[in-house]
């Protein structure tokens, strides 16, 4: 699910300025500034104010719920994008909302597995999990910048995205929810009868 997610999102990152230049808004201005570094801009506040407020929304809603939201809202955000991307104020805006339901991949994640397996081991876990993200980088880097030059168009690249996005919001409910239950169960039933897991809940 987190490679899937980086995918989406860093195929955005590595790709804004080619898309800006393609929808022809690189050097359009927004408030007297060219409407791609503003874009730039706007994306890294949006990526930095993105991951305290999801997890402080998922410590609210629960992981999945705020997983499902986050990732729909990118979604959503990618297919305005991709249909107002010539307007370049809506290529600013749209830019940081995609941010926004982007970056809280880095608190979601790494929580919910903090929550499942505890601390004793977050670091050597969390290792294993940021491998998505290098995936993510490949998929959405030179994968994504193939498929638009085999295409000559940016839609099946954002299809792909849009596609993943929805797929990962679904399996956020439909999967990883009941299979933390069923975890969580287990996990209970072990530490009543004596005979405990190697990990210990958040």
């Amino acid at each position: 699910m987190m490679a899937t997610m980086a995918t989406s999102g860093l195929m955005v990152t590595s790709q804004l300025a080619q898309i800006a230049s393609d929808f022809k808004v690189a050097h359009l201005t927004v408030a007297g500034m060219a409407a791609l570094p503003l874009a730039m801009t706007l994306d890294r506040v949006a990526n930095g104010v993105t991951r305290p407020l999801f997890g402080w929304i998922s410590d609210l809603m629960g992981r999945e719920r705020t997983m499902a939201l986050a990732f729909t809202l990118e979604a959503v955000a990618l297919s305005c994008w991709l249909a107002l991307a010539h307007h370049p104020v809506a290529f600013v805006l749209l830019s940081g909302v995609v941010f926004l339901g982007w970056g809280e991949i880095f608190s979601l994640f790494p929580a919910t597995l903090t929550d499942i397996f505890g601390t004793r081991d977050a670091a050597r876990n969390y290792g294993m999990l940021y491998i998505a993200q290098g995936v993510g980088a490949v998929l959405g880097g030179p994968l994504a910048a193939w498929l638009h030059q085999a295409s000559d168009t940016w839609f099946p690249v954002f299809a792909c995205a849009i596609g993943g996005d929805l797929l990962t919001a679904l399996l956020a409910i439909a999967l990883l929810r009941p299979m933390r239950r069923r975890f969580a169960r287990r996990r209970d039933a072990q530490a009543v009868s004596g005979v405990g897991l190697p990990m210990r809940p958040a």
